[in-house]
């Protein structure tokens, strides 16, 4: 009996499934994104993200434990030279799950795994600091401050020192009638029902 045992077995034997995370976490550490099915995307993520953190400390002890798991010189000496030291300030969240779709075979669902830091179209070449202050965030709504701009407006300086109300606006026009009230549109004669 499985009772409480949360494991995504991918229809696979312990062997062949680690065999499988392997090969796909070798992958996506060589070229920096893969597509393959959602399920196994997740499973990757979960098996290449420890991975990760452990190569920010560049030890002999913790390359040889990424290497138990990864079983390729070249993936481990990627992940090290390259990955690490560009994500050393990130504390977790190092890959990113997009959905493409479904397969035209078998309709899985299909989407791309990739590393967070390593996609230029989403980072545009921009720091994650510098884009944070290109554009300042607010909670206000974009309604209150049009009608405070409005309200700027309306109110003009007389030599005083005290605003002095501008003339009212004129009142807007009401709004088009429902369309119960509308008048009744002609019926389009066809030939239906006809002898010809």
């Amino acid at each position: 009996m499985r009772h409480n045992k949360n494991y995504n077995h991918l229809g696979r034997q312990a062997g062949h499934r680690k065999a499988l995370l392997s090969n796909l976490a070798s992958s996506l550490i060589l070229h920096k994104r893969i597509e393959t099915t959602v399920a196994k995307a997740k499973a990757v993520r979960m098996f290449v993200e420890p991975l990760v953190t452990k190569s920010k400390e560049d030890t002999t002890h913790s390359r040889r434990i990424v290497f138990s798991y990864l079983k390729q010189k070249e993936a481990v000496t990627e992940l090290f030279r390259t990955i690490a030291p560009k994500i050393a300030e990130r504390p977790g969240g190092y890959t990113r799950i997009l959905k493409t779709g479904f397969r035209l075979g078998d309709a899985a669902d299909m989407c791309i795994i990739e590393f967070v830091d390593f996609n230029e179209a989403y980072t545009l070449g921009i720091t994650p600091a510098a884009a944070t202050e290109a554009k300042p965030k607010t909670r206000r709504s974009r309604k209150s401050a049009a009608k405070k701009t409005d309200a700027v407006e309306d109110a003009t300086v007389v030599e005083g020192g005290e605003p002095k109300k501008a003339a009212p606006k004129a009142p807007k026009a009401p709004k088009a009638t429902s369309a119960k009230t509308a008048a009744p549109k002609a019926a389009k004669k066809t030939n239906v029902g006809k002898k010809m």
